[in-house]
């Protein structure tokens, strides 16, 4: 079949999309947990931040080896094998009881998370498009993504009001089965025909590792998981803690939105549903403008708007207004940063390569979260943590800028 013709909406990118809103439903909703769980067992904040660190660190570590598996068995086992580690993550932390079980077993949803996510998807997705609409793809999986962050903080919020959390890790873990109803659509795309093919993954893993812009572009994704990882992890608790009391009668108050605590969740949700448009609009970018150049502008944007916020007083209308302009930025960077991969680097091996560089991204997510809840014990507060994650993303929009956005084998040939 001529790739040129494939059309835009296939039953790959459809199955894709349904896996990863399922899949990022759960994840984004752990930053509800944060204060039930230390209410219940009385222990630090940064206790459970760390389990939730390390859920993130595994996620990084298990990125590269998903898409190895699913470029050596099949996309499809490998998602089977992510949702079986996910569920055993889910179930068996319903009755962990110390801080210590809850970081081990996390290790087994960060896992999970690898094999349904970016890594994989993004790049089954990727060699079924076409040339033309590989980046608005890219683009509709991660704006997926954000769909089920819009969904899935205010389903925890609804369910920890009805039941313990036990029960609602339960319930979620059934959530995670059912996303292999979807399973028959990922029909495995034919590969394509370029010349990559011809090398080994290491041989491809060994020129990209030496090439200075995919260093770079692995330094760069840092921040975003830094900020991404903290703000989904802590800002429930920090809206809860810190922001300004919700005015009777106002908007918010009319909205059904009465405490700090729903308008954590609410929050949440914004950041997601600013971020479908967002990453759709930097997608069609993408396919006319240099992707580093939108990657740098990206970050310089999240940077301006995180010293912004913190430096105001905290209202309740200055966390909707940062959590719609943080979302239109949120993703945005994930389908530039992988279509840069695939473009540089080919696309045969475009999920191992994506998930090394993805690595750094959750690297960035585990101090991201740990560092919140060290401080907090620390300094009794968020502010340090924050003007971090200024620090780093001003350090992103900077990195990008050098990198060589031509093909590898372009520039070998030259």
């Amino acid at each position: 079949m001529d790739r040129q013709a494939i059309p835009l909406m296939t039953p790959v990118l459809l199955g894709g999309c349904a896996i990863i809103l399922i899949s990022f439903a759960v994840r984004s909703s752990f930053g509800l947990f944060q204060i039930p769980i230390a209410d219940e067992f009385g222990w630090l904040r940064a206790e459970f931040s760390m389990a939730i660190a390390i859920q993130n660190l595994a996620w990084g570590i298990g990125q590269p080896i998903f898409g190895a598996i699913a470029e050596r068995f099949g996309d499809r086992k490998a998602i089977v094998l992510g949702v079986a580690l996910y569920v055993i993550g889910l179930v068996v932390s319903a009755y962990a009881i110390t801080p210590g079980q809850h970081q081990l077993l996390e290790v087994l949803v960060g896992f999970g998370i690898a094999g349904t996510g970016f890594g994989v998807i993004l790049a089954m997705v990727a060699r079924a498009s076409s040339d033309e609409n590989r980046s608005l793809t890219l683009g509709i999986v991660t704006a997926a993504g954000s769909g089920g962050q819009i969904v899935g903080p205010p389903l925890a919020e609804a369910l920890l009001n009805a039941f313990p959390w036990q029960t609602v890790f339960l319930i979620f873990g059934g959530i995670i089965v059912a996303s292999l109803l979807f399973l028959p659509l990922l029909n495995a795309p034919e590969r394509p025909d370029t010349p990559e093919l011809e090398e080994t993954l290491g041989q491809i893993v060994g020129k990209a590792v030496r090439d200075p812009s995919f260093t770079l572009i692995f330094v760069g994704f840092f921040s975003c998981g830094y900020q991404l990882g903290f703000i989904t992890a802590h800002f429930p608790a920090f809206i809860e803690e810190f922001c300004g009391p919700i005015a009777p009668g106002g908007v918010l108050h009319t909205m059904g939105v009465t405490t700090t605590s729903a308008l954590g969740a609410i929050a949440i949700s914004l950041i997601g549903i600013a971020n479908i448009g967002g990453t759709l609009f930097a997608s069609y970018l993408g396919k006319t403008y240099q992707k580093k150049n939108l990657l740098a502008w990206i970050y310089l944007g999240r940077t301006v708007a995180a010293a912004a916020f913190i430096l105001l007083p905290i209202t309740p209308f200055s966390v909707i207004v940062f959590s719609v302009v943080m979302g239109s930025l949120w993703l945005a960077t994930v389908p530039l940063t992988s279509g840069l991969v695939g473009y540089i680097y080919g696309l045969r091996y475009m999920g191992t390569l994506y998930g090394i560089v993805f690595f750094s991204h959750q690297l960035g997510s585990f101090v991201g979260i740990w560092l919140g809840g060290f401080m907090y014990d620390l300094f009794d507060g968020y502010t340090a943590v924050w003007w971090v994650g200024v620090a780093v993303g001003a350090l992103s929009a900077i990195v990008h800028l050098p990198i060589k956005e031509t093909p590898l084998i372009q520039r070998a040939a030259a």
